[in-house]
């Protein structure tokens, strides 16, 4: 029997405010342990909640960005587990009365486009943070993030392969950075999924027995999570067996799912309306505000590099993944207006360096400005592109002025013709078996002769003006 694939994703995203959403604590990353906790957030007896109204309104924004529909009366409600990192052993959360439904999400797959619901984004309080130690027989707790703002995304099962699922994080990603509620920050927690996955005979339409995928750090690991459940799940399937309805853990060395617990249903959580906090009326104007200070989505960025700077679909869509990278490379352009070159370097050697460095665009030292001199240089035959490669990383680093390093290293093109024609004529001289490889109208050779001219000059010949000398030499003597 032929199967299908039916995933449905839980994505928690930690809203970038001041304060936590139910106290005045801080937020800050890396503080030592339970140094920015109060009797609120840990839940001691006698104290209440305050909605923290930045941390509403950048719900609300999220919500609007992922086209949901927002409530005009909301709720938060008590939803009751225990486990030692969950202070109050209940987590203020939302229910049945969450503050928008009813969005979708359009993500690029490779037969078009594809719309991905969302069934609801609602506002909670994160959980703090447990640190197993390494004898593995103790844990400790930090409360610090106890009472941070969560944002619980949650979709529709909408999503039929592991690439789909890697598509839909990574637009969602881009999305929350854009309007600038999330750093989303998988290593600081920022950005956690869950993933719910079952299996169906291809063609029916009800669903399988759902296992939820916990534990993963990364969207890599969704996405290799997700196909070791399709295999694991089809096979017991294939052999008659039965999908055991449970959450699992994701073992990233291994690379396997091992069984945590059986799976919850909401009547587990004993759910009720939180008592120490009312119900919120939603202002339609408030709404309106929200909605009109709306940036530019990353989808209709990649739309509008397409249209405005003739880009492919694909350069369009690695540009504006990243906010900060698509502002880069526009700030590059204000003075270097030729996209594609822009685009080639940004897409191959910068995100290399960044890649190989683990940084950023926004923690390298050049500037657009300095980009745009140093591609200008090139363009006006200054420098070649093997210099240009190798100037880069030390601009990225030191964030040095082109122009100025250009001439402080002695790295400026060699142009001058009666130079480049001394070395010719020796590189000529010292090669006679490419010179009649050439003759011989073997087309490699010159090229071999070429870089021996770029190997003599360090790389600082004009290689216009070298094949054309080389030409114009060999060519001569032959006749």
């Amino acid at each position: 029997m032929d199967f299908e694939t039916v995933i449905g994703l839980e994505v928690h995203v930690q809203l970038s405010t001041a304060s936590k959403v139910f106290c005045g604590c801080g937020t800050l990353f890396g503080e030592a342990a339970n140094t920015q906790t109060c009797p609120v957030c840990l839940g001691l007896p006698g104290s209440l909640p305050v909605l923290n109204k930045e941390a509403f309104r950048k719900a609300i924004k999220a919500a609007l960005a992922l086209n949901c529909e927002i409530a005009e009366i909301t709720k938060f409600d008590r939803k009751h587990y225990f486990y030692p990192d969950l202070p109050k052993n209940f987590q203020i959360s939302q229910f049945d009365m969450p503050f928008s439904r009813d969005g979708q999400l359009e993500i690029i797959i490779e037969e078009g486009i594809k719309r991905i619901g969302i069934t609801r984004v609602h506002l909670e309080e994160d959980a703090g943070k447990l640190m197993h130690m390494a004898d593995g027989d103790n844990s400790l707790v930090d409360f610090n993030r106890a009472g941070t703002p969560l944002l619980e995304i949650v979709s529709e099962p909408d999503m039929s392969s592991p690439e789909e699922a890697y598509a839909y994080l990574t637009e969602l990603k881009a999305v929350m950075e854009y309007i600038e509620v999330s750093d989303c920050d998988m290593e600081k927690g920022s950005l956690r999924c869950d993933a719910n996955i079952s299996l169906r005979p291809r063609g029916t339409a009800g669903l399988g027995a759902k296992v939820e995928i916990k534990n993963m750090n990364s969207f890599k690991a969704v996405r290799a999570a997700l196909q070791y459940e399709v295999n694991r799940q089809h096979d017991l399937l294939a052999d008659g067996k039965t999908v055991v309805q449970e959450t699992r853990l994701w073992d990233a060395d291994g690379l396997y799912t091992t069984p945590m617990r059986g799976k919850e249903e909401s009547h587990d959580y004993r759910y009720f309306p939180e008592p120490d906090l009312p119900l919120f009326e939603i202002s339609r104007q408030m709404v309106a505000d929200i909605r009109s200070g709306l940036p530019e989505m990353p989808a209709r960025r990649r739309e509008r590099f397409v249209s405005e700077y003739r880009l492919s679909e694909y350069d369009a869509g690695v540009l504006t993944q990243d906010k900060a990278l698509a502002d880069y490379f526009e700030e590059v352009l204000v003075d270097y207006n030729n996209p594609k070159m822009v685009a080639n370097w940004l897409m191959g050697d910068i995100l290399a360096y960044l890649s190989a460095t683990n940084m950023t665009i926004t923690e390298v030292k050049m500037t657009p400005q300095s980009l745009a001199k140093a591609l200008k240089l090139q363009e006006d035959g200054v420098i070649s592109g093997k210099i240009q490669k190798q100037i880069l990383p030390v601009l990225l680093k030191e964030g040095k002025d082109p122009e100025a390093y250009v001439k402080e290293a002695g790295l400026a093109q060699i142009s001058d013709e009666d130079e480049l024609s001394r070395i010719v004529e020796r590189v000529i001289a010292a090669n006679p078996a490419s010179v009649q490889s050439y003759r011989e109208g073997k087309e490699k050779a010159l090229g071999f002769l070429v870089g021996g001219v770029m190997k003599e000059t360090r790389g600082k010949a004009n290689p216009q003006l070298v094949n054309q000398l080389l030409k114009e030499r060999l060519d001569t003597s032959n006749t």
